[in-house]
């Protein structure tokens, strides 16, 4: 839902394009969250839960004839109210996002994007001249990881204006055009250093959309 089929194919164009002009590679990669964050859960549910079971209680409890602060009906409200709000919780993600700390999202989405960086081979390019641009739905969060042969050339406030273009686009709802315009940037800024090669070639996929 977050790229259509036109924005993904606009961006595996600009990436291809890009590639043309230069030996790095350039992989764009979108997943749904980085974690799922279980706490939050937790956390959400019982704040939730609690004040509505405090409330109910005594109203159920004097309707029902068994004390207005019946111990196990108390139990049973919070419990069955726990559920819901977990349930609440998976299905409204706004809500969830308020329950989990801007460090631990930051944290866990570095985390997601390094793993990533590795697990598809992003280091592995031949010259070291790998860029991955990992963008996680749920956090509202992108990072640029770049392998150690590109970040010797190109400055950190650079990758930082190129994920500041893709926020934007995001915010927009431009998020195609953003990313494809990023992956011009990038491929760009890697020609002024790596020249595509005469025995150039694709090693890597142009897009990456996981749920």
């Amino acid at each position: 839902k977050f790229l259509n089929e036109a924005d993904r194919d606009a961006i595996a164009a600009a990436v291809e394009a890009a590639e043309m002009q230069t030996a790095g590679e350039i992989v764009p990669m979108v997943v749904s969250a980085s974690y799922h964050y279980p706490m939050a859960d937790a956390i959400g549910a019982t704040t939730l839960a609690l004040p509505a079971a405090l409330v109910l209680t005594p109203l159920m409890g004097g309707w029902l004839w068994i004390g207005s602060w019946n111990l196990w009906l108390f139990l049973g409200l919070f419990t069955l109210l726990f559920l819901a709000g977990q349930m609440l919780l998976r299905r409204w993600t706004a809500l969830k996002r308020l329950f989990i700390a801007k460090r631990e999202i930051d944290e866990e989405v570095e985390e997601a994007a390094v793993t990533s960086f590795f697990k598809k081979g992003v280091h592995r390019t031949r010259d070291e001249t790998g860029v991955l641009i990992f963008i996680s739905l749920f956090e509202h969060r992108v990072w640029v990881l770049a392998d150690r042969g590109i970040n010797r050339k190109v400055a950190q406030d650079q990758w930082d204006a190129i994920v500041a273009g893709i926020l934007q686009g995001i915010r927009q709802q431009q998020a195609g055009g953003a990313i494809a315009a990023a992956v011009d940037q990038i491929g760009c800024l890697l020609a002024e250093h790596f020249p595509r090669r005469d025995d150039d070639r694709d090693e890597l996929t142009n897009l990456i959309v996981e749920d």
